[in-house]
């Protein structure tokens, strides 16, 4: 397993060294990240339980400052490590939570994590506990929900600490089915060891 491992960051240390410059900015992750995330993700982010999840947080996150969200995100980062973790423990129980839970775990270890974002960049649902709570400071979210409907962003490619195997973020925008308009986002983390 290790060797598998060691051999898939070599590949791809020497895939992005031989790449011209267009190709590095992209990515060759990218194109089968993206079809993975319109085969497998697409099709259920305008389910009920996401959509009426993100449209209650956002009624009540919408009045939310910079000093609040602040606030909220240092209570968040306070608790993601503790052995006491209330605020945590709540979005975890979220019927949103564990509808995400569910789809990783079908997805056998394709997917690695996933989260949903409200309006403010806030999370709404996630399958595991991220570090924060606020997302609106990073590209996730900066290059989704902000920038409309209909958008993929696709990071670059890390290896997990913990699985050595080798993955990337797919974010997009979830739009209101009625209306079409932006109401969050979600982020997925793949695997790409399996891709």
């Amino acid at each position: 397993m290790k060797t598998k491992n060691i051999a898939s960051v070599m590949l791809a240390a020497c895939v992005l060294a031989l790449a011209p410059t267009s190709a590095m900015a992209e990515g060759a992750h990218v194109a089968p990240v993206k079809e993975f995330v319109s085969e497998n993700i697409e099709g259920w982010l305008t389910d009920p339980v996401v959509v009426s999840a993100i449209k209650e947080q956002n009624t009540k996150t919408a009045s939310l400052d910079a000093a609040a969200i602040d606030k909220l995100d240092k209570q968040w980062r306070a608790q993601a490590t503790a052995t006491d973790q209330p605020f945590v423990s709540e979005v975890l129980a979220r019927e949103l939570s564990k509808f995400l839970m569910e789809k990783k775990d079908r997805s056998q270890g394709m997917i690695t994590e996933m989260f949903v974002m409200d309006a403010k960049g806030l999370n709404v649902g996630q399958s595991d506990v991220t570090s924060d709570y606020w997302q609106g400071d990073e590209a996730k979210w900066q290059k989704t929900y902000a920038e409309g409907a209909g958008v993929v962003f696709v990071d670059e490619v890390e290896e997990d600490e913990s699985t050595q195997a080798l993955q990337s973020q797919a974010s997009l925008t979830i739009s209101d089915p009625e209306t079409g308009e932006p109401i969050g986002a979600i982020t997925v983390g793949i695997n790409l060891d399996m891709l």
